[in-house]
């Protein structure tokens, strides 16, 4: 008897690891569920660098299955993911398969027009988001959306993890701010992934004239929101490691100030600092690179702080942390000069410049928008595809 009740209590404890541990499959993965959706349809993609399906780009593998592509899509930093943050990208033609490419990052419009949207039956969309409101693809593909609703062309999304997933915070869009890094109203981190947001716009009524998108969502499998899911393709030249990926929530606002975030090293929004800024040990210059062509301070020396060594399970704590911005503010002492503009369409809303100015702390800024994290848990809650 005691020997099968340790045999019992080896396998209850055996079973749950192996359930933890089954690897996460992208919905592009899941080629089973969608490959009979391409059959007899003019496809387009719009997908980056991003877009694999094990060691072969979904591109290269439907091409080669004979699905008929008519075009590409690529967002910003452009198909092969390697163009600056901004920066203009045009449209070409991919040298692999012939195929063209329409850039929807080309500074003139993210409506294809119609000649190309009458092109294609079905849209389908892969690419790794990284759950951030102000980082662009969602945006890119919200805005699809809402032309394949004008133009009656359904949507098909390859859902990808978000590597953010796991937590809400930030206050809501003010949509006085929307803009190409602020498209929805919704908070800095969403904790949603692509396919989340695509049924939440939908259901909210978000695309224009309150249209509705024709979508379906390939899942991923083995992924819930507690998943700490490891990018295996950096999504943009300046997140190149996850460190940078957890830290972007919260070093993303130095854009929109005179302080570098480490563009133009090899530590790009892990480290912040400025030539100015005093009594620090850390220092840095920033240099041309690729993806970071002229990065704000170039050349010059900057002293700050170096976040990277930072564990993963104290950014997670803290989440949106305000307090590497106000330390910056604190330290050049320039007041209001010290913001650009642009900070509003970041943070999304005018009382969180209004409150650091005013010398507040980031625990009472981050209590501030407490009431937006919870109402738009619940407003996201019938779109969740996965646990939380």
């Amino acid at each position: 008897m005691k020997q099968i009740w340790m045999v019992f209590l080896v396998l209850v404890s055996f079973f749950p690891l192996k359930a933890q541990d089954a690897p996460v499959k992208t919905g592009a993965e899941n080629t089973a569920e969608y490959f009979p959706l391409l059959a007899n349809k003019r496809i387009a993609i719009l997908s980056n660098q991003t877009g694999m399906v094990g060691k072969e780009h979904l591109v290269d593998l439907l091409h080669r299955k004979g699905f008929n592509i008519i075009a590409l899509f690529s967002p910003e930093h452009g198909f092969r993911g390697n163009a600056d943050a901004g920066e203009h990208v045009s449209s070409s033609i991919d040298e692999k398969t012939g195929i063209p490419i329409k850039s929807l990052y080309d500074g003139k419009t993210s409506n294809p027009g119609e000649q190309v949207m009458n092109s294609f039956d079905l849209l389908i969309v892969d690419m790794q988001d990284v759950g951030l409101r102000f980082y662009t693809y969602y945006a890119t593909m919200i805005k699809m959306m809402d032309a394949c609703a004008e133009y009656h062309k359904k949507v098909l999304i390859l859902d990808r993890p978000n590597p953010n997933g796991f937590y809400v915070d930030g206050p809501i869009l003010d949509m006085k701010y929307k803009s190409g890094v602020g498209w929805l109203p919704i908070p800095i981190v969403h904790g949603m992934t692509l396919g989340e947001l695509a049924l939440m716009a939908n259901g909210e009524k978000w695309l224009d004239k309150g249209r509705t998108c024709d979508v379906t969502v390939i899942k991923c499998k083995n992924y819930t929101h507690q998943t700490r899911y490891k990018l295996p393709i950096a999504p943009s030249p300046n997140l190149p490691d996850m460190k940078a990926v957890y830290l972007y929530p919260s070093t993303c606002f130095f854009e929109a100030t005179p302080v570098s975030l480490g563009r133009g090293t090899a530590l790009p929004f892990q480290v912040y600092g400025h030539p100015n800024m005093l009594g620090y040990s850390y220092s840095f210059t920033p240099r041309s690179m690729p993806g970071a062509k002229t990065p704000p301070q170039m050349d010059k020396l900057c002293y700050g702080k170096n976040l990277s060594n930072l564990p993963d399970e104290v950014i997670w704590k803290n989440g949106v942390d305000l307090s590497y911005l106000i330390d910056a503010y604190n330290n050049l002492n320039m007041g209001d000069h010290f913001f650009r503009p642009f900070f509003e369409l970041l943070v999304g809303r005018d009382y969180v410049r209004k409150m650091i100015i005013a010398g507040k702390s980031a625990s009472e800024i981050k209590a501030a928008w407490q009431e937006d994290v919870i109402k738009f848990k619940k407003q996201r809650a019938p779109y969740l595809l996965y646990a939380e």
